[in-house]
């Protein structure tokens, strides 16, 4: 069935176990997904011990493939009988759908709670900072934080920042002369709640570099995307930050702009996630008006449009592209600005990190996420770069975490290009 919730058959947990057996079945009978994450790999293996029979798997069996997927979408664009294919597989919309008949059913734990809120864990976190960052480092503080909330000890973690992004851009816009009438173009910027919180330089350069294009920007209301909540299964939340977004982003597509967004998930929630989950005019304005920032630099280059003066080059990259980018079907962007960079190279890299939300940071999985991006270590440490770049800030912290490289968005490698070097709005 589609991933319709005002169903009831949507809710019903034979019928979903119905629908666990046939996606099962034709998943065992293809086997082209088998080496791209930890739940396939459960999934066959389970199958292959008991007598090479998907009905033989039990309720139990089901929940260990759907704990163990991150929904990194990958499996979608790689399986061959997704819509409008009359066998009608979505495998991570299945394992959605299980985690939020799961969570109505059985409840959310607190953990799950608190890690789908970002905008609470950032405004504490920010409130708090440096102190926040201090105990996040802290190994006594990181061993009661794993016994409490099982976030394992060696995960490393986001920083914390005390001025948040938003009111950065409130700051600087306050002082900023408005664009000339020649301007390239309109855009609203939906932040992410990585940049307000834990990466402000990203909205920073993003902000320098349309600006750098005569983009006009401005910053419309907005909250969390909603994916933390659905990977909890917590659709409630998840919809009503959605219809939040939905009016206020509707609102800045009336005044004719676009919507620009630096994170890939919270891009491929607005353009892919939203049309389902709302079902409505209003979802569907806003997926054919947002674009991922790199998306839309090079949608100005194709036009004519894009500042090609730059200043600096970057060397050697090993640009990370992430799963995120993949599943939204749009080239490689990223990449694609990366080479108009003058003295430079890009090797991309195609391979998971393996973080995906809150699901690397967990302890029961946290290992097991840093087995599956192996192979990604290795072609970072094998290209021996001048510089590691991915648009995805959880993909960067599991780089960092295994090659000992801090990555950059290519968004902050495109503001140094042009000359911007301090993240302040001022070059």
């Amino acid at each position: 069935m589609s991933f319709n919730p005002t169903d009831k058959a949507f809710w019903r947990q034979d019928a979903l176990e119905r629908e666990f057996q046939r996606i099962f079945d034709i998943c065992h009978g293809c086997r082209r997904c088998f080496n791209l994450c930890p739940s396939f790999d459960s999934l066959f293996k389970t199958i292959d011990a008991k007598g090479d029979e998907v009905e033989h798997l039990t309720p139990d069996d089901s929940r260990q493939v759907v704990d163990l997927c991150y929904e990194c979408k990958l499996c979608y664009n790689h399986c061959p009988y997704t819509p409008p294919h009359r066998w009608d597989v979505d495998f991570p919309r299945l394992m959605l759908r299980a985690k939020i008949v799961n969570a109505q059913r059985q409840g959310i734990p607190l953990r799950e709670r608190l890690l789908g809120n970002t905008d609470l864990l950032g405004k504490v976190g920010g409130a708090m900072a440096p102190l926040s960052n201090w105990a996040n480092q802290h190994p006594l503080l990181r061993e009661a934080l794993e016994s409490t909330l099982g976030i394992h000890r060696d995960r490393n973690l986001s920083e914390f920042h005390r001025q948040t992004f938003q009111q950065w851009y409130t700051r600087r816009a306050s002082r900023s002369e408005p664009l000339s009438t020649d301007s390239n173009g309109k855009v609203a910027l939906f932040y992410t709640c990585s940049v307000n919180y834990n990466n402000p330089e990203i909205g920073q350069a993003t902000v320098q570099v349309l600006e750098k294009n005569r983009i006009e920007v401005i910053v419309p209301k907005q909250k969390c995307c909603g994916m933390p909540y659905l990977d909890a299964g917590d659709l409630e939340s998840a919809l009503q930050n959605v219809d939040v977004n939905l009016k206020h982003l509707n609102e800045v597509i009336d005044r004719d702009y676009d919507i620009v967004i630096p994170g890939p998930t919270c891009s491929l929630m607005l353009k892919h996630e939203y049309p389902t989950l709302a079902n409505n005019q209003r979802a569907q304005r806003v997926s054919e008006h947002s674009f991922d920032i790199c998306e839309y630099l090079m949608k100005l280059h194709a036009e004519g449009k894009l500042d090609t003066n730059f200043i600096h080059g970057a060397g050697r990259i090993a640009y990370h592209i992430p799963c995120h980018l993949r599943a939204q079907n749009i080239g490689y962007k990223s990449r694609d600005l990366l080479q108009l960079l003058p003295n430079t190279r890009v090797q991309l890299i195609e391979q998971c990190s393996a973080h995906d939300g809150t699901w690397g940071a967990k302890q029961e999985y946290y290992q097991l996420s840093l087995k599956w991006a192996g192979k990604l270590f290795t072609q970072v440490n094998e290209a021996e770069p001048d510089v590691v770049a991915s648009d995805c800030p959880l993909a960067s912290l599991q780089i960092a975490k295994g090659t000992n490289r801090t990555p950059l968005h290519p968004v902050q490698i495109v503001a140094r290009a042009y000359g911007f070097e301090n993240g302040n709005g001022e070059p």
